[in-house]
């Protein structure tokens, strides 16, 4: 053994070699947002105004008449999800961003598409 190896010895704890040495966590940060992961909302203002307006109503008239109340927000939440059935349908060839051609998209048009979907996801989820 030399003189520096047996200082470094010394150094260093006995419960120290024992015990792992402590893995650093990586900082995590949010992930930055560009223009297309923005949230923007499902239903244009006026509907969301609407659907509001509507559920307002429908809750008001509980007090006089629960069944009535009930059948009406079981149709409005039908109604919302119609409605948001047909948005992605419209919206669903903006999505795709040509990649169900019958050529080979290419990586780039599928890694946009991708990112399209996963901003109409996040949307989806922020309701």
């Amino acid at each position: 053994m030399n003189r520096e190896s047996t200082q470094t010895d010394r150094a260093v704890a006995p419960d120290d070699l024992e015990r792992p040495a402590p893995v650093p966590v990586p900082e995590t940060k949010a992930p930055a947002r560009s223009e297309d992961d923005a949230l923007e909302p499902l239903f244009t203002p006026d509907a969301a105004r609407n659907f509001r307006a509507s559920w307002d109503a429908l809750q008001i008239g509980f007090v006089d008449d629960p069944r009535q109340a009930v059948r009406q927000a079981d149709d409005l939440v039908r109604q919302v999800l119609e409605d948001l059935s047909r948005s992605f349908s419209n919206e669903r060839s903006t999505l795709d961003g040509g990649t169900d051609t019958a050529e080979q998209p290419s990586t780039e048009n599928l890694r946009l598409a991708l990112r399209r979907y996963r901003s109409f996801f996040q949307r989806l989820l922020s309701l």
